[in-house]
């Protein structure tokens, strides 16, 4: 069984997630990649105390790089887009002040 802090790995911060977030109160998290949509909205719930609405899941597939003469790819990972509740807001943008 996954800790709570091990599912939700990292928020995702990008112009596409914040537009998300201040739009639609949707929030982008890297998530464990065994974690299922369950797993993910109460380790959410958890740790942040907030209703999650819905989760959407997808997995990214590492993009290929080259170093020198080597061939290989980034590490695969699994996506999370969280809705919350009407109300509810996660702060992971710091505040101007």
């Amino acid at each position: 069984m996954l800790d709570a802090r091990q599912i939700i790995i990292k928020p995702i911060v990008s112009e596409k997630a914040f537009d998300l977030q201040s739009e639609h109160n949707k929030y982008t998290f890297k998530v464990h990649k065994d974690a299922t949509k369950p797993q993910i909205a109460a380790a959410l719930e958890e740790i942040f105390n907030v209703q999650v609405v819905k989760v959407n899941t997808l997995n990214v597939t590492g993009k290929p790089r080259r170093v020198r003469y080597a061939k290989g790819k980034t590490a695969d990972w699994k996506k999370a887009i969280v809705t919350l509740a009407e109300g509810d807001s996660i702060e992971i943008y710091p505040s101007q002040g």
